[in-house]
């Protein structure tokens, strides 16, 4: 069964979320979070699948990003402001209990919504990022992996960075994805649909905001260990981040599993986006 996507607006405070929605209405809901330089069209493929599944399919434009709300200031880009607006959202579907996946920073949005408010996650899967623990002490300790990150520090340096995207085209944004990713995996429709988001007003200084405010607000989390069960997918190509932490990644679990996609980069859903759909599905379908 095929159903149309919906755009769906919600409410964090002043925040404005914009949302694609699929799926029956009466169906659980799963949460799909987009990372960077992305926007709710890094799901694009998954969401049919999982609302013929019978998923309520929910994918945000996280703030910050395309046709969402662009706060000022590196404050509103904090972790526990990131993860306010999955409950709001939730909370305005009447979703006591949700499924909840993310890629990139979305994981790492995840990861804070399922520690912070366990209660709320059903199940948790998340798509090349670490547990905050693992990605804090590889940056403080790990060199390979602090080479990988250098555009980390660069971002936050003010006003350049935002000039190198957007020069020549959002040159930087495209080759970003390109140079990451396989051969072929995001088309000139796709590209145009990223250049658009990154011309929205502020949208470059915002998403951009997310890593400032990494470094600046830190956030602690009275218990390190995620006790909802979860499923990490990791495209073992990934040029960003080593795989060693997503094995390292599960020892911060109660109950998790590692499924590595060998030929997969850290652009898994894109790539392999029937085998993505497929695990999403089977976990969240499984009883605990």
């Amino acid at each position: 069964m095929q159903y149309p996507l919906e755009h769906l607006t919600f409410h964090n405070g002043a925040v404005q979320l914009h949302a694609v929605a699929s799926g029956s209405p009466d169906g659980p809901v799963a949460f799909l979070l987009h990372g960077f330089p992305e926007f709710w069209y890094s799901w694009h493929k998954q969401i049919e699948p999982l609302a013929s599944a019978g998923f309520r399919v929910i994918v945000p434009d996280q703030r910050g990003y395309n046709l969402s709300s662009k706060p000022r200031g590196a404050a509103n880009y904090a972790i526990s402001h990131l993860t306010s607006d999955v409950l709001a959202i939730a909370n305005q579907l009447n979703a006591e209990k949700f499924f909840l996946a993310g890629h990139d920073w979305g994981a790492a949005v995840a990861w804070s919504v399922a520690l912070l408010h366990p209660q709320r996650v059903a199940k948790l899967a998340i798509l090349n990022v670490p547990h905050p623990s693992v990605m804090r002490r590889y940056l403080a300790a790990n060199r390979r992996q602090l080479r990988r990150s250098w555009y980390m520090f660069f971002f936050q340096l003010p006003f350049l960075p935002e000039a190198a995207f957007t020069i020549f085209n959002y040159r930087l944004g495209v080759r970003s994805l390109v140079r990451s990713s396989r051969p072929n995996t995001f088309s000139s429709e796709d590209l145009a649909q990223y250049r658009s988001a990154w011309s929205q007003p502020r949208a470059l200084t915002s998403m951009i905001n997310w890593y400032r405010a990494a470094f600046r607000f830190r956030t602690k989390f009275s218990d390190s260990t995620v006790h909802v069960p979860t499923r990490i997918l990791w495209g073992e190509r990934d040029a960003f981040l080593l795989p060693d932490m997503a094995h390292d990644s599960l020892r911060y679990c109660d109950s998790a599993e590692l499924y590595t996609l060998a030929n997969a980069t850290h652009w898994l859903q894109h790539e392999e986006p029937a085998r993505v759909s497929e695990l999403l599905i089977d976990f969240f379908r499984t009883s605990p």
